[in-house]
């Protein structure tokens, strides 16, 4: 069976199109702004964009010099705030979206996303995200919040019109303590 990652790549690169606007609401190291990144090129004439979040300064300095390094084009804001700003610096609607929540690989594992957080950010890039795009959010509940913070994510997602987007959630049922991820389409307004 295919792993999490190839079906969470498989999802967006349905979504995302040349010269199109991405989100990266947790950038982290900077591995899914890269892709996000490059998705969305379409050289100089339809470059696309990629807006990228992290409360850690050391995420947003780790993610620049990923970039910077690896020869990824330069159509990505980097921005050192809390995911549920995300009005605040996004003003277009954007074809995907992704959120890898937890902690910053290889740092304090006690500076974690939140709820208070992420369910604030979810609505936001939910209101943001253009008919016909998608969403999606990597659950690790492996570790107490996490596992909160899937629980709320599913209680939020689960009360959403189904006229308004599609909710699914991608899980390994015989292994509850591994990463899954829900996926959002919105829905093209009705006629």
């Amino acid at each position: 069976m295919t792993d999490l990652l190839t079906l969470h790549k498989y999802f967006l690169s349905q979504h995302l199109r040349r010269g199109g606007v991405a989100v990266d609401f947790t950038m982290g190291n900077g591995h899914d702004t890269q892709y996000l990144c490059n998705a969305v090129y379409g050289g100089e004439a339809a470059p696309g964009k990629v807006y990228a979040f992290d409360i850690q300064q050391a995420a947003v300095d780790s993610t620049a010099r990923l970039l910077r390094e690896s020869g990824t084009p330069e159509n990505y804001t980097l921005i050192c705030a809390s995911h549920d700003r995300v009005a605040e610096f996004v003003h277009e609607p954007f074809d995907a979206g992704v959120f890898n929540l937890g902690w910053l690989p290889g740092s304090d594992k006690k500076v974690t996303t939140q709820r208070s957080s992420t369910l604030p950010a979810i609505e936001a890039a939910v209101s943001l995200l253009a008919p016909g795009g998608i969403l999606l959010v990597a659950v690790y509940p492996g570790h107490e919040e996490g596992r909160l913070e899937g629980e709320a994510i599913a209680e939020l997602l689960s009360q959403k019109s189904r006229f308004e987007m599609s909710v699914g959630r991608f899980q390994f049922i015989n292994s509850p303590t591994s990463p899954y991820f829900f996926i959002i389409e919105k829905k093209e307004p009705r006629a």
